[in-house]
């Protein structure tokens, strides 16, 4: 990185397009990782604000709720924007966590009433699908993170696999083929960094 700007050996990164432009690195360059480059992006009027669907049960266990606010978190202070289901449980977690980051957190609601939203939803969105809306979710995100599992969440995996989207699984997430299974919130937020940045295309 140099001068806020992310190099590799594919060249510049552009955050607006999310492409890499031919151009060779300059010198003097500091090595980060690509957690650290998207953190050191967030907030800038340069960068677009990726999507992340965040999916995980209602009835939540308290380490399955610890961990989404931990997801939740280090996406805010990365600057992506957090998509879940915007309810309660797992989705209220994660809300919490990207809210508080500073992150922009969205609700895809099951109702036809945006204020059923949980209290960390910035901006949501009253679908009146019900469970349908799950479809949604995984077919606007970039990435999927499932933190615990249940039916709900099982469709929306099996969803973003379909979609053949990145899903990342941590505390019980559906062992699923496909599933890139990881220890914690930290190595999911670390792996999603890397797919963001394996995946940006050529200009």
């Amino acid at each position: 990185m140099s001068g806020g700007v992310i190099y590799t050996k594919q060249g510049r990164l552009d955050p607006w397009e999310w492409r890499w432009v031919k151009a060779d690195i300059p010198q003097p360059a500091e090595a980060v990782t690509p957690r650290e480059a998207l953190t050191a992006l967030a907030g800038s009027p340069r960068a677009r604000r990726i999507p992340v669907g965040v999916i995980g049960p209602r009835e939540a266990t308290p380490e399955q709720l610890v961990a989404a606010e931990a997801v939740g978190a280090a996406l805010g202070q990365m600057g992506m924007t957090v998509i879940c289901g915007g309810k309660g449980g797992v989705m209220e977690a994660v809300s919490k966590g990207c809210h508080e980051a500073g992150g922009l957190t969205v609700g895809m609601i099951p109702d036809h009433d945006w204020r059923t939203a949980n209290p960390f939803v910035a901006l949501p969105i009253a679908t009146g699908l019900s469970e349908a809306r799950n479809m949604i979710i995984a077919k606007s995100s970039a990435a999927l993170i499932a933190v615990g599992g249940s039916y709900g969440t099982l469709s929306e995996v099996a969803y973003g696999l379909h979609f053949s989207k990145p899903v990342i699984g941590i505390a019980g997430a559906p062992a699923v083929e496909g599933v890139e299974h990881v220890a914690g919130p930290e190595e999911a937020a670390t792996r999603l960094a890397e797919h963001f940045l394996q995946s940006a295309g050529m200009s």
